[in-house]
Order: C-alpha cells, then sequence, then structure tokens
C-alpha cells in the first residue's frame, strides 16, 4: 500500500524564528501526538473487546509475586540488514504434484509457488485447466531463501514469498500475495504487535472509495465469515495498516493483488501464527535478484520481476551485486543473462564451466 504523508505539511523552519513563535510551535508539534494520522490501512482487523477488570492488587507486600520481564527482540534497523548477503539456502524442488482433489492451474499455483504460466508452459496445458484427481503435472518451485535477517519473519516483495528463521536457521517458508503495483506494501524493519483469530474487518475508507468506484456493494464492515478477506488469522506489525493474514480466496496467493498486506494460504497462516509470538521481529524487503552458493559449490541466481520498477533486476544490477559478493568469476554469464531476461522466479544453476 502506498504510506501517506503524516498530517504535519508546515514548515517548521518558519516557526522557530521567535521564543513566541518557539512555543506555538512546540503546543502544535505535542497535539500532533496526541492525534494519530489519517493513513490509510490495508486490511485491518476490528478493534478486540476490552478486557475483564482487573482487581485491584493487594497492598500486602508479602503477596506481590517477583516478576522477571522478558526481553522483546528489537527489529533490526532496515538500513543494517544483511545486504547484499550470499545465501545458502534453496527452498522447494522439482517433483510431480497429484491434487487430491481436481484443482485449476492457478490454485496449483498460489498453493506452491511457481508462476501458473511456467506450470502451463512446462505440462503443455492451459494456465485455466482443471487438474483432475489421479493426474499430475510436474512442478519447479525452487527460490532462493534471502539472509538478510537471521531470525523473525522475512517477506521479499518480489519474489512474492515469506520466510520465518529462527536461531539463525530457516524454519520454514510460504507463498504469499503482496500489495499490487498501485497499492504497494512498504519496505521496512517491524515487530509483531498483535495476534487475532477470526477478526472482523473494518473497511478503511480508500478501500471504500475503491469499491464505489467500481460499482460494488460498499461495506464499513466485515464480520467473520467465509466473506471476511482476512480469513481466521491476522498478525498485525508495527508498519502502520499492514497485517499478515489469511484470505477467503485462496488462488490470490502468490501474486501482486493486495491493498498494501501480506496474505497467505489458510493452511499457511495458520502454521505460522503458532509459530509467531508478538514482540518477534520482521523485515520486508524488496529484492528481485539474489545469489545462493549450496554446500557442493554450485552457484545458484533468481531473478523476480521489478513489479514496483524500484529497479534491482538488470544485468547491470546483477552483476553489481556479484561483484559485491565476489562471485563473479564463479558465474555462467550468458545463462545468467538469460535468467535476467526471463526474470521467471526460480532458482537456476549459474555456475561457470571449468
Amino acid at each position: 500500500m502506498q504510506m501517506l504523508a503524516p498530517p504535519d505539511r508546515f514548515d517548521r523552519r518558519n516557526l522557530i524564528r521567535s521564543p513566541g513563535a518557539t512555543a506555538i510551535a512546540a503546543f502544535f508539534v505535542f497535539l500532533l501526538l496526541l492525534i494519530p494520522g489519517c493513513q490509510n490501512s490495508c486490511n485491518q482487523p476490528a478493534p478486540s473487546a476490552p478486557p475483564p477488570p482487573v482487581a485491584s492488587p493487594s497492598t500486602n507486600p508479602t503477596e506481590a509475586p517477583t516478576v522477571t520481564p522478558t526481553a522483546t527482540p528489537t527489529p533490526l534497523p532496515y538500513a543494517m540488514r544483511n545486504f547484499p548477503c550470499l545465501s545458502n539456502t534453496l527452498v522447494g524442488k522439482e517433483f510431480e504434484y497429484a491434487p487430491g482433489d481436481q484443482q485449476e492451474v492457478h490454485l496449483i499455483s498460489a498453493k506452491l509457488g511457481e508462476d501458473s504460466k511456467l506450470i502451463a508452459h512446462a505440462n503443455h496445458i492451459s494456465r485455466f485447466t482443471l487438474v483432475q484427481h489421479g493426474r499430475s503435472v510436474h512442478i519447479d518451485n525452487q527460490h532462493i531463501a534471502p539472509c538478510d535477517i537471521s531470525d523473525g519473519i522475512l517477506v521479499n516483495l518480489p519474489q512474492r514469498m515469506l520466510f520465518y528463521y529462527k536461531d539463525g536457521k530457516l524454519v520454514t517458508s510460504y507463498p504469499v500475495a503482496v500489495g499490487k503495483p498501485d497499492w504497494e506494501t512498504p519496505t521496512g524493519s517491524f515487530s509483531v504487535i498483535s495476534k487475532h483469530k477470526n477478526p472482523a474487518w473494518v473497511v478503511p475508507k480508500d478501500i471504500q472509495d475503491e469499491m464505489e468506484e467500481e460499482g460494488r456493494e460498499v461495506q464499513t464492515r466485515v464480520e467473520p465469515g467465509p466473506n471476511n478477506p482476512l480469513g481466521n488469522y491476522w498478525i498485525g506489525t508495527s508498519i502502520r495498516g499492514i497485517g499478515i493474514h489469511a484470505t477467503n480466496a485462496p488462488a490470490s496467493i502468490y501474486s501482486y493483488h493486495t491493498h498494501g498486506c501480506v496474505r497467505l494460504d489458510p493452511d499457511n497462516i495458520k502454521d505460522l501464527f503458532r509459530r509467531v509470538s508478538k514482540g518477534e521481529p520482521g523485515m520486508i524487503i524488496y529484492e528481485p535478484a539474489l545469489f545462493a552458493k549450496t554446500e557442493d559449490g554450485r552457484l545458484f541466481l533468481e531473478v523476480d520481476r521489478d513489479i514496483y520498477e524500484d529497479g534491482g533486476a538488470t544485468l547491470d544490477d546483477v552483476k553489481h551485486i556479484a561483484a559485491s559478493l565476489k562471485v563473479t568469476d564463479l558465474i555462467d554469464w550468458p545463462a545468467a543473462s538469460a535468467i535476467v531476461d526471463s526474470h521467471d522466479g526460480l532458482a537456476h544453476d549459474v555456475t561457470a564451466k571449468r
């Protein structure tokens, strides 16, 4: 989603030219700190019901237990992330996938994290083919796991993938949907600030406006249930208005289709929800080109679409990253150039032949 500017647009330099003006400026800044910004959110759950009243603590000091506060991890500042970095981890593989029930190629793409066009091409079928029970399709959903952080949630927007790290190791990864090009998901560090099951959705004003423009029924609130786009799980982040949530449209996963939030398949968000805790750190990055070197010395390159046109996906970009990582001489550059041109979002072996 697009992050709107805060409401304090006045020129503060003109307010500090005199002592009186300084006092006025201080007063207005104080007011601005009290008034929340009017920044729009993508999909925001309704406020939880107020907690039940808590009994007054005992006045007897001998009855008060000693509590040791738990340290909350501090998110790594975005500018201090490990970038560029040479990953050593690949996720996914090449295999034959046989759906347990009939599935359209689009849904298989969303579930497994390979573009539907690639699945259709590899299997000589249409993107809209319904794969029947008992039949199989060839899948290649191999991706490079970024190594910008080593603990917490890491979302790489061009990849449309979420990676979860714990104690320096990759625990799991999932395909996701992220913000569309005219409603970008912002990059940055964050903490998990809330977790909700079966949230109601309070529809932001800008999404109400979009509903009206598209001729749809304008909704202001959607209760939990099959029509709620947040699905059954919401993980709130400290990036204003951005959450990680389920969906009632599973085929939309592995796309650039949201109003800024990060959307997961219902089964995957259920798994992530049980793993993460409030206060856990995370980061959203924008890195279309990634390198990895495996234990056997092979070098892999993945190039995704520069969907937000922020750069980083040209051959010159790839060469610059390779030089920074000191792997230029290890690369088959004709093969790397072809991968840049195709930007198919999969990890490919580009090891130079010796």
